[in-house]
């Protein structure tokens, strides 16, 4: 069969501003399970700067039977459209829908758009195998785990499927079947990866301990460093992004494929993620020997009451610590925040900013609170009448979607403005970013989010 995996024509907010939309890595992950037994596209929208008219030729051109649609929450409408389109086009073809907003809204989804017939839930790789061999096979589709479908005008969710357990089992994204060369930042190519799934830590305000279990599943060091040479050889590509929720999870595994890339030699520079009391001093020192050059550090607050309503279970002091260990190391960090948690202040906010600023941060993203489906927080607002809206489209992280108890909308979005403007309209940051020759950069990042707050 012809299976067409396509990301919807949407640039978030943060590809706006960056000027790069990140690879549809789940896409690719798929196209490595079918295209086995099937002949695979995967369309780009967002890389290749598709409109819906552009989609529409690439589709007749393929004739899929199968087309396959990612999206998240904020991208949903450019889904559905795209789900017409392909209907259009070919009106027996199955459409089917994945990602983090429609494993927690299957019925939804199906009630909302008529073009969508199959919704799988969660970790997709096992699930669209079956799910294709049945479509090829004319079979019912009740013996599918992790879907939810339409069948004699009603909608079927069937069970659960289980997480993979041996995620080394899966094969390599197949980055050969996206426009490689079309993601860049700052004119330099760069390739993302994802070493580990699963989140024990369960924030209020995070789907992923939902959405890939609370169990942590890390691909092994030698797993790890055989894709990274596909990506720096075979590709030409040194600069390399991880994807993993905290990296530094598991230490010891964290220092094996560091000693493994130092070993190698291989000339790469990467970025990871990390919580602050997952990060030590010689676990920050091997990964800068081995090519990391920046550590994103989730704080989400400066205030201690604030961290621990949300159970993000670190303290202010281990995200000084860490912070200080991560430059001592010779890495530069970014510090992620977020305004407008339910308990939160104008008080309160502004010591997340004020704290922001003195801690020794290379850069600092400040967000909205976003209540996405399939996060505790998300069914807390729905519980109590909190949300304002179900435009999907709003749920942008720099627009108020959810009502707050001391502050209204307007307020945190000045409190937005002023967080940006605070942090980077310092003398000590301009002339670090002019040192680096990056202002260019940092000033039309600003601007972007000031004409965007300002509904320009």
């Amino acid at each position: 069969m012809n299976v067409c995996l396509v990301s919807p024509p949407y640039k978030s907010a943060v590809a706006s501003t960056f000027g790069s939309s990140s690879p549809p890595l789940g896409l690719a992950y798929l196209a490595s399970v079918l295209r086995k037994e099937h002949k695979v596209k995967i369309i780009d929208s967002a890389a290749l700067n598709y409109t819906l008219e552009d989609l529409r030729r690439e589709l007749k051109s393929f004739n899929p039977d199968i087309v396959g649609i990612t999206s998240v929450t904020s991208s949903i409408y450019q889904a559905y459209a795209v789900a017409k389109v392909a209907k259009e086009v070919r009106e027996d073809c199955t459409v089917v829908m994945g990602g983090p907003h429609v494993t927690f809204l299957p019925k939804e989804t199906l009630e909302e758009c008529r073009y969508v017939d199959v919704i799988v839930k969660g970790e997709g790789e096992e699930t669209v195998q079956e799910l294709a061999k049945a479509i090829e096979k004319n079979a019912p589709l009740d013996e599918v785990r992790g879907i939810t479908f339409r069948k004699n005008g009603q909608i079927i969710d069937n069970e659960p499927r289980p997480f993979i357990k041996d995620i080394d089992s899966i094969p390599f994204p197949s980055r050969d079947l996206l426009p490689i060369d079309l993601y860049q930042f700052n004119g330099v190519k760069y390739a993302t990866m994802i070493t580990s799934r699963g989140c024990p830590f369960g924030c209020s305000f995070c789907s992923s301990s939902r959405l890939f279990g609370c169990r942590w599943r890390g691909r092994s060091p030698r797993n790890v460093l055989e894709e990274i040479r596909i990506i720096h050889d075979d590709y030409k590509i040194r600069d390399i992004e991880l994807m993993d929720d905290t990296f530094t999870l598991n230490r010891k595994r964290a220092e094996e494929i560091c000693d493994k890339i130092i070993k190698e030699g291989l000339d790469i520079a990467w970025s990871a993620s990390s919580r602050v009391d997952t990060i030590t001093r010689k676990l920050a020192e091997k990964m800068k020997r081995a090519g990391c050059w920046v550590l994103y550090l989730g704080i989400e607050s400066g205030s201690q009451k604030i961290l621990d309503s949300i159970g993000k279970r670190i303290t202010l002091e281990q995200a000084k610590k860490a912070v200080k260990t991560v430059k001592e190391a010779g890495m530069q960090v970014l510090g992620s925040f977020i305004l407008g948690f339910p308990e939160d202040t104008i008080q309160t906010i502004k010591q997340t900013i004020n704290f922001a600023k003195k801690l020794n941060l290379d850069y600092a993203q400040f967000s909205i609170l976003t209540p996405y489906p399939g996060t505790p927080i998300f069914d807390f607002a729905l519980k109590n009448g909190l949300l304002l809206t179900k435009d999907w489209s709003k749920y942008t992280v720099i627009d108020p979607v959810m009502k707050l108890k001391n502050l209204t909308a307007r307020q945190l979005k000045s409190l937005l403005q002023k967080a940006y403007l605070s942090f980077y309209l310092r003398p000590k940051v301009i002339w670090r970013w002019i040192k680096d020759r990056q202002f260019i950069f940092v000033k039309d990042a600003i601007k972007t989010v000031v004409n965007y707050m300002r509904g320009r």
